[in-house]
């Protein structure tokens, strides 16, 4: 099996805090795992700090930008993790409109959880998708 460790710039340079963004392991096929998204852009600016709706979008877009790296899309996604902070998890609205910008009518199944403390205050939502599998392109 072989196995790469992905930390590209975009959707942001993980390395200074100790994690991979995408883990891709090849045997037959691909398994891709990836750390959670928040709403940080490449140049590491929190993305609208007290919209709940706006940052599960950018975390799903930063998801989606970090597939294209191992040859996966968001469709590609069957179930996601999605961390709320606790302060914001009545808004249960904003995380659902999100979810349907970006996925349609044809969404991954999901758990949501909430979170008493993010890594930064200024993040509202985490969001993690499960392992993918798509066809081996590890090299």
């Amino acid at each position: 099996m072989t196995t790469k460790r992905l930390t590209p710039s975009d959707p942001f340079d993980s390395r200074p805090f100790a994690f991979s963004q995408i883990v891709a392991a090849a045997a037959g096929h691909q398994v891709v795992h990836m750390s959670g998204q928040v709403a940080w852009r490449a140049e590491r600016e929190i993305l609208s700090p007290d919209d709940l709706h706006a940052q599960v979008v950018q975390s799903l877009r930063n998801i989606e930008r970090a597939f294209v790296h191992v040859g996966a899309s968001l469709d590609d996604v069957h179930a996601l993790r999605i961390y709320t902070k606790l302060s914001h998890i009545e808004l249960s609205q904003d995380v659902s409109r999100g979810l349907n910008e970006v996925f349609g009518d044809a969404p991954p199944c999901a758990t949501w959880i909430g979170m008493p403390r993010p890594a930064n205050e200024a993040f509202l939502v985490e969001i993690e998708p499960s392992a993918v599998t798509i066809p081996a392109q590890v090299t």
